[in-house]
């Protein structure tokens, strides 16, 4: 085993054992990075969140550039729970077996994290022409919120990559498109009555698990109406995450509510589905339930968005991408990433990054010793191509 392996396993290790769940704080995992960047004589930018829980870093080696100047390693710092999944090694220890490492988070990204930190006595060592920028955020799990204060100091007091590399796991595939996401909460209000007499309520349950119904409806209708083989599924995808509802079984419930997404085609129009559950909801369901109580209702609320990933024609982070990987060909994905929000800031982003995204999100998440391999030769490629 290299060296560098050593050290990517000794970081990843430390990262992985820093709890960094979305709901947490992950400043502990920041102040590890710092100090880490702080040994080889590299200066760190924090920016807090509102509330100072927690925080986006940002560290540039190399020369100062001018204008769009050099090239971003981008990653988030937060990972999706363990709670109610069945691990057979604890989440947070990294553990080595038959060549794969697991953990939570060492697939989606703590890995590339990981390279990235033991690629810095590398970038140091060369004469860059140009700098290497390290971009860590937060809360990307939950809707790609905490990247957004970062991105907007890019240009002003931070400087503006000229291309980012967002190391989401691809299995160092090229990838330059990604579908949209939005989330949504859908509340219902009826009228709660004694169980025994129904007909005095309006059960606010029955009328959501009908809107449930109604979206997988939609769903089908989208699935056989588009169709663009980049992606997989090739058409936008609705689903419905968790529902809530009722106080007891004898009580005629008044309110429920559920939590759904819809994840889009770049190309497809994001209001569509919400639109048509409105008026499904207007003519199906409340002029019944009104006439019961002029208080029922169904309210949707929009949670968040991100947006699509396109790269632009003739893309340098995607040519340089290729150029380090050696790839022929460029992929889409249907997963979301922060991609699309730095491309929307006039920062030319491409995907790529170590790990498989079927191992990301579950029990006994893993990511190969060859995958990081693979991204520390990528990121060697990289150094070489700044210094050339």
């Amino acid at each position: 085993m290299s060296s560098e392996t050593s050290t990517v396993r000794e970081l990843l290790a430390a990262l992985v054992g820093f709890d960094t769940t979305s709901a947490k704080s992950n400043l502990a995992l920041i102040a590890f990075v710092e100090d880490h960047l702080k040994r080889h004589g590299i200066a760190s930018t924090r920016i807090p969140s509102p509330d100072g829980t927690k925080a986006d870093l940002f560290a540039s080696i190399g020369p100062e550039g001018r204008g769009k100047s050099g090239i971003g390693l981008s990653g988030h710092s937060d990972c999706v729970p363990v709670e109610g999944q069945r691990w057979t090694s604890d989440p947070f220890t990294l553990t080595l077996r038959d060549g794969k490492l697991y953990g939570r988070g060492t697939c989606d990204m703590k890995g590339f994290l990981a390279c990235v930190l033991a690629s810095v006595p590398l970038f140091k060592a060369r004469a860059l022409k140009e700098p290497v920028h390290i971009l860590i955020s937060y809360d990307e799990e939950v809707g790609c919120t905490g990247v957004r204060p970062l991105i907007a100091r890019l240009g002003h007091d931070l400087p503006q990559p000229r291309a980012i590399i967002v190391g989401e796991p691809t299995s160092m595939k090229v990838i330059d498109a990604h579908k949209r996401i939005d989330s949504y909460r859908t509340r219902v209000t009826g009228r709660e009555a004694h169980s025994s007499m129904p007909e005095l309520g309006v059960n606010a349950i029955a009328a959501a698990a009908s809107l449930v119904g109604e979206l997988e409806r939609l769903g089908a209708d989208i699935a056989a109406k588009q169709n663009d083989p980049r992606f997989e599924p090739p058409f936008s995808t609705v689903s419905v995450g968790t529902i809530n509802g009722g106080t007891a079984p004898n009580i005629v419930p008044k309110t429920c509510e559920f939590q759904w997404q819809v994840r889009s085609l770049p190309s497809a129009p994001p209001a569509e589905v919400p639109r048509d559950l409105a008026a499904f909801a207007k003519t199906a369901l409340l002029p019944r339930m009104r006439q019961v109580t002029q208080e029922a209702a169904v309210d949707t609320e929009t949670q968040g968005s991100v947006p699509a990933f396109v790269a632009a024609p003739a893309s340098e982070a995607v040519a340089l991408a290729l150029q380090l990987t050696s790839a022929a060909a460029t992929h889409a994905v249907s997963y979301t990433t922060e991609a699309g929000l730095f491309e929307q800031a006039g920062c030319p982003s491409v995907i790529c990054g170590p790990g498989d995204i079927a191992q990301a999100h579950a029990a006994d998440e893993y990511v190969s010793v060859a995958q990081l391999d693979a991204c520390m030769a990528f990121l060697e490629g990289l150094a070489g191509t700044l210094s050339a």
